[in-house]
């Protein structure tokens, strides 16, 4: 007797329970976070411009034990990327994660990073003198010769956790829908932005249009990794420069 192992196609009502528990593990949660953060800071009795939004704090005053908080936090961030990676690799789509082609890869990332960076802090800057958005701590960590290489750690995480779940594992399966394409790229982007709302609303709109460029692109090449590259330069300059750059930079900017 022959025992046919193949695993029917998952149904639409089922795909929709799949990508609400991916979304609300990782991304989707830090969304709701964010607009809990935006209305606190909206109700907090002073200008949004004069309060700050802090990325990579530190987590204990004790070095190595920051040290394993740090790491423990990269490494359980990620865990949400393997389990989209798991759900679509069922179905072998095609996200070009891989080294395959390192080149092209660096050099549309790079060519990316150069494309967003310079008109975001543009955007950056513009949102501040409006007061449309916190003033952002790129980095609070203490003084440790481990600081620079845990940073440049998230800002890798970061990318890999954004550019899988944002754009990877969310346009694939929302094409199974039949959805237009601009209401795929839409909701991208307005997830992107959504979970950075915690920022401020410049930074709502300024990573949205970020998440736009990055949709259309992957709809184009079908590759991820040129994104995670992208997106792990954006951060590395902004998390490892601003810990670099000397006080009375920091004081001006």
């Amino acid at each position: 007797m022959t025992v046919n192992l193949d695993r029917p196609p998952a149904t639409r009502s089922q795909l929709r329970w799949e990508i609400a528990i991916v979304l609300l593990l990782s991304l989707g949660q830090s969304a709701v976070y964010a607009v809990v953060s935006l209305v606190a800071k909206l109700t907090a009795g002073k200008p949004l411009s004069q309060q700050t939004a802090t990325l990579n704090p530190s987590q204990s005053p004790r070095p190595y034990l920051d040290l394993t908080y740090q790491l423990l936090g990269i490494i359980f961030a990620l865990i949400p990327v393997l389990l989209a990676l798991y759900l679509l690799n069922r179905d072998r789509p095609a996200l070009g994660i891989d080294f395959r082609r390192p080149a092209a890869d660096l050099g549309w990332g790079t060519a990316l990073a150069a494309a967003i960076g310079i008109p975001g802090l543009l955007l950056v800057y513009v949102a501040a003198q409006l007061g449309l958005n916190a003033r952002i701590i790129p980095a609070a960590l203490q003084p440790v010769w481990w600081a620079v290489p845990v940073l440049i750690l998230s800002a890798i995480q970061n990318a890999v956790l954004e550019e899988v779940i944002v754009v990877g594992y969310l346009i694939t399966r929302l094409r199974t829908f039949s959805w237009r394409l601009w209401w795929i790229v839409a909701a991208s982007a307005v997830l992107r932005g959504s979970y950075h709302l915690y920022q401020g609303f410049g930074a709502f709109v300024g990573n949205a249009v970020m998440g736009v460029i990055f949709a259309l692109f992957f709809l184009r090449k079908g590759r991820v990794m040129p994104l995670v590259v992208a997106h792990s330069i954006l951060d590395i300059a902004a998390f490892v420069g601003y810990t670099l750059l000397p006080d009375s930079w920091l004081t001006w900017l």
